[in-house]
């Protein structure tokens, strides 16, 4: 039996009321209205890192799927209708253990094989070197292999749809051509690469840049280096985190300018400790890892970051800030573009799927305020 409802706000683009109506799961008819709603409608946030959040760890070497069931739920009442779970290097076994835990949850629950097309593989073929390997285990750095790949699919089903290396191993172009030959994105991070390198690893197949200016050495030649060569790159897209930790102002506005909206996306990179109260943790990745009050979430001691500490929704309002963005510029780097890589998830068009929030935005703080998330069609979050 057919189902039918119509759901309306203020479209961000036009800044006029905008009605769609849903049958089935899917848009079925967008038409303007002259509705004063001061709440916005737009698609679902799309985020291609989520390690975690809420002391929920997908990288623990504990993952089940009732966790994975969880962390869905948390994604969507923060307005992401579809996002890859993310694992960062790990031992061979625990990478299989995960990649059949997020399988079995997709299998079990509907919510998460709608939100979740995917899996990130960040790792484990990164530079092993400090600085550029972040907070990843160096005891289980490794150089690319197919067989590896192949056992990573296997187990969860062909689910695996980034994978995020670093393109200074010799392995490194022929390992790209192979997973890119089978529809797998592959992102350049974590590295310490050459510029030549770059390059040959977009020559390869390479298509992104996973959270451009992080996971990088904190010291380099001012120029060439590998950022300038990834800005230069037009066949790289850049995504990048807008905490107000990872990059700052100046420069997040810089590499905006350099790729173009078209060329450059938000992620969180959230992590388990996302939304944890301040103190230091112990951690399986990262060790002792302190949260700050402002959010900053590091390795107890050390400049260095351990992932981030907030959820997308809140870093676009910041990039709003950052660089002087309009709304319908900010979201566009947290639906479409990201979506771009995910099947054309993230717009609003006649027979997408209905994955859209509901949002107003805070007058005092310019935060976003969300109010319903719609995924398929169906209300999964309500304020």
């Amino acid at each position: 039996m057919s189902t039918e409802k119509t759901i309306a706000g203020r479209d961000p683009v036009t800044g006029g009321g905008i009605a769609i109506t849903i049958r089935d799961g899917r848009i079925a008819a967008i038409a303007e209205t002259d509705s004063q709603d001061d709440t916005y409608l737009t698609p679902g946030l799309v985020d291609l890192q989520v390690n975690g959040y809420a002391g929920l760890d997908l990288n623990d070497g504990a993952l089940t799927p009732k966790r994975v069931s969880e962390l869905t739920r948390i994604m969507a009442a923060l307005g992401v209708t579809s996002y890859l779970p993310t694992l960062v290097t790990g031992s061979r076994e625990r990478l299989l253990d995960a990649l059949d835990a997020i399988a079995t949850a997709r299998r079990e629950d509907v919510l998460c094989a709608r939100m979740i097309p995917g899996v990130h593989m960040e790792g484990p073929s990164i530079a092993p070197e400090d600085g550029p390997r972040g907070a990843h285990p160096a005891e289980h750095v490794r150089p690319p292999s197919l067989d590896e790949f192949n056992a990573w699919q296997k187990a969860s089903g062909g689910l695996v749809r980034l994978v995020t290396l670093a393109p200074e191993y010799e392995e490194a172009p022929a390992y790209i051509r192979a997973v890119t030959a089978q529809d797998v994105h592959v992102a350049i991070g974590h590295s310490s690469a050459t510029p030549e390198q770059i390059h040959a690893a977009a020559e390869a197949g390479a298509r992104l840049s996973t959270h451009l200016g992080n996971g990088a050495a904190a010291l380099m030649p001012r120029h060439p280096n590998l950022i300038w060569a990834q800005l230069a790159d037009d066949r790289l897209t850049a995504t990048l985190i807008t905490d107000g930790h990872h990059l700052p102002d100046d420069t997040f506005k810089t590499m905006l300018r350099a790729k173009g909206l078209e060329r450059a996306l938000l992620v969180s990179d959230s992590v388990a400790l996302a939304g944890m109260e301040p103190g230091i943790y112990r951690q399986a990745i990262g060790g002792d890892v302190e949260v700050r009050a402002d959010g900053r979430i590091g390795i107890a001691g050390t400049p260095y970051l351990a992932g981030a500490g907030l959820p997308l929704i809140e870093n676009v309002p910041i990039a709003m800030r950052m660089a002087g963005l309009s709304l319908t510029q900010a979201l566009r780097l947290a639906t479409v573009n990201p979506g771009a890589f995910l099947d054309g998830r993230g717009v609003v068009k006649l027979n997408a799927p209905a994955d859209l929030i509901r949002f107003s935005i805070d007058g005092k703080t310019g935060s976003f305020v969300l109010g319903n998330t719609l995924v398929h069609g169906e209300e999964v979050f309500s304020a």
